[in-house]
């Protein structure tokens, strides 16, 4: 849980706190370091999924065919190196939360059977015709504006109006300097791994 009692940081987290209990699917919008994911961790810790699953992807960071293997898990044989079947981050997430950062990197064909799931609840498998069904919440986050990227056909526009069923945006860190110790302690804890305890206030 975040605790914020000054900042731009408290005005986001009271949009937070008007979810809590609710499954509805949330679109973050903000600058890459803004805490786009802390914040989805908050709208997990704080909801009815606490202590279920909560599975974060980088959508940017994979080609499209890694991240639906990733996404969606494959059978073996589905491609070369499949040598085992493998479950994906929507199986995983079972009964949790997902979390999609940078959903913007997508391609149309791709949001195209992200949709699906956010539609039916299922999917199969890369290489597989068995039908698998989920009980996910979903969150997205991205750096752009989306009408723009509707608007040049590189974003569904039926998909969006999916995931942006309660819009919250991030101000830049520039407009918020206050929240900055708290972001390092964010990213610290995230990455660190135990390496590093503090930051001091010098830095």
């Amino acid at each position: 849980i975040i605790h914020a009692p000054e900042g731009r940081m408290s005005e986001v987290l009271e949009l937070v706190s008007r979810i809590r209990g609710s499954d509805i699917p949330v679109l973050i919008v903000g600058e890459t370091g803004t805490g786009k994911e802390m914040i989805a961790r908050a709208i997990h810790d704080t909801g009815g999924r606490k202590g279920r699953p909560f599975i974060a992807i980088n959508c940017g960071a994979l080609p499209e065919n890694l991240l639906e293997s990733e996404l969606f898990g494959h059978e073996k044989g589905a491609f070369t190196g499949a040598q085992a079947r493998r479950r994906g981050r929507f199986e995983l997430a079972d009964g949790g939360t997902i979390f999609l950062d940078e959903i913007t990197e997508t391609t149309p064909a791709f949001q195209a059977r992200l949709l699906r799931v956010l539609q039916e609840g299922s999917f199969e498998r890369v290489g597989g015709e068995e039908t698998i069904e989920v009980d996910v919440r979903v969150i997205a986050a991205c750096n752009r504006d989306l009408q723009q990227e509707i608007g040049s056909g590189a974003f569904r526009s039926d998909l969006y109006y999916r995931l942006n069923g309660f819009p919250i945006p991030l101000p830049p860190l520039r407009e918020r300097p206050e929240d900055i110790p708290l972001l390092a302690d964010h990213f610290l804890k995230k990455h660190a791994a135990g390496r590093v305890d503090a930051i001091s206030d010098q830095v």
